[in-house]
């Protein structure tokens, strides 16, 4: 797969670590995990408390830094710079945006090659986007390479599209193994809920646009499974009982093993209404199972991963009746729902397959390496086999990662 040393240091930048769940969260630990079959890897994330804390995630070393405070969402830690700085990497990956990690690599003085995975824009905080804004310019022109993880985010992203000429496109992957599970359970949850039965997952904010889906559901004659926590689960419930739709959608927070869900669900829905969802790959985790997708057309990697006419439908964001015509198509069509879905799961093994992201990876850090041992950087001594790898540190703990959704 690659012809990297396996003496090559690789330290993840990213927020926030499993158990803690998140769209970056997931793929730092997806990709982490694998990685760390080829590379030597560590990943290096805030902490929720203010203490710092070493663990380990599998084979995979994870440092916590403490959060002092938060400031606009974002966790100020004060020990990041110096953990950066004293990591013995030869290559950091920062997994943006993330301002956190950008200042802290910024004030480390870190002089190997940057690689950036560019998950999204910062769209909603509109006041930490204008004092961001200097420290984004600052680190992309210091990054080596940007993994965007489609084609469409580059061209409507504006700080991605100004480095087009460093951006690699890098879909993220899942897994395809463990798709198969207990066709009792996946009985009991149709049985409970009736078919036919529709499925979304996401955290339940604002731009995810489920009060759309909620309105949409009074055209149609099916039930709805919402799975997810978040600030709009008041408005949400008021809005299913002012329509009188309790008995067909059902809120159903967080839920710790989704799989049984996708599988049981005839469609699975997307509505989100702004690039906030940038990628949306619980899409790809509805698609392996086979299922069709009926998703928004957002100005982000949304519509790249299920296609209209080929996996699903594309509709207008901010649409019920859309919505609701998309949903009622495939549900009057079986044979076209099947046809979309047998499709989406091959595009899945295709295009989106975890082995196909962490090999398209790893040649990118290949090129980058390769471009600054020529340019004359110090990553030459990468090659060395006597280069010692991360320095043990005793206070590591093992901890087990949960997998429950609420993100």
């Amino acid at each position: 797969m690659s012809n990297l040393s396996r003496n090559l240091r690789v330290l993840h930048v990213g927020k926030y670590y499993a158990p803690y769940i998140g769209g970056i969260e997931s793929h730092v630990q997806t990709l982490c995990s694998k990685l760390c079959k080829h590379v030597d890897v560590r990943v290096l994330v805030a902490n929720a408390g203010r203490e710092d804390l070493d663990e380990t995630d599998g084979s995979v070393p994870i440092m916590r830094a403490g959060t002092l405070l938060r400031l606009a969402g974002a966790p100020v830690c004060l020990s990041m710079a110096q953990k950066i700085r004293n990591s013995g990497a030869h290559l950091v990956h920062i997994h943006m945006p993330n301002p956190t990690a950008a200042i802290a690599y910024l004030a480390s003085g870190f002089k190997g090659p940057l690689v950036l995975t560019w998950h999204g824009d910062i769209v909603r905080q509109r006041l930490l986007k204008t004092l961001f804004m200097p420290i984004e310019r600052r680190l992309l022109r210091k990054a080596q390479a940007i993994i965007a993880s489609s084609p469409d985010y580059i061209a409507y992203s504006p700080p991605l599209y100004e480095h087009r000429l460093r951006c690699r496109v890098i879909p993220f992957g899942i897994s395809l193994d463990d798709t198969e599970y207990d066709p009792v359970q996946i009985s009991s949850i149709q049985r409970r809920y009736g078919r036919p039965l529709l499925l979304s997952i996401g955290r339940l904010v604002g731009y995810k646009g489920y009060r759309y889906l909620v309105r949409a559901m009074k055209h149609i004659n099916a039930s709805l499974l919402l799975i997810g926590e978040g600030p709009e689960r008041t408005k949400l419930e008021t809005e299913i009982r002012h329509f009188g739709l309790s008995p067909r959608v059902h809120l159903l927070g967080r839920v710790e093993q989704t799989q049984p869900y996708y599988e049981a669900c005839d469609i699975f829905v997307l509505p989100s209404i702004g690039r906030n969802e940038a990628f949306g790959i619980v899409q790809l985790e509805a698609m392996v199972h086979g299922k069709p997708v009926v998703n928004t057309q957002l100005r982000s990697g949304v519509p790249f991963v299920s296609v209209n006419g080929l996996t699903g439908i594309t509709v207008p964001p901010a649409d019920s009746r859309a919505l609701a015509r998309a949903i009622n198509i495939l549900l009057d069509d079986p044979e076209r729902c099947l046809a979309y879905g047998t499709a989406a799961q091959a595009r899945v093994q295709q295009e989106f397959n975890v082995d196909s992201m962490v090999s398209q990876t790893l040649r990118l850090y290949e090129q980058v390496i390769a471009e600054s041992d020529n340019s004359g950087d110090n990553t030459s001594m990468l090659w060395d086999d006597q280069q010692p790898l991360w320095p043990d540190n005793p206070r590591r703990k093992r901890t087990e990662c949960g997998s429950g959704v609420d993100a």
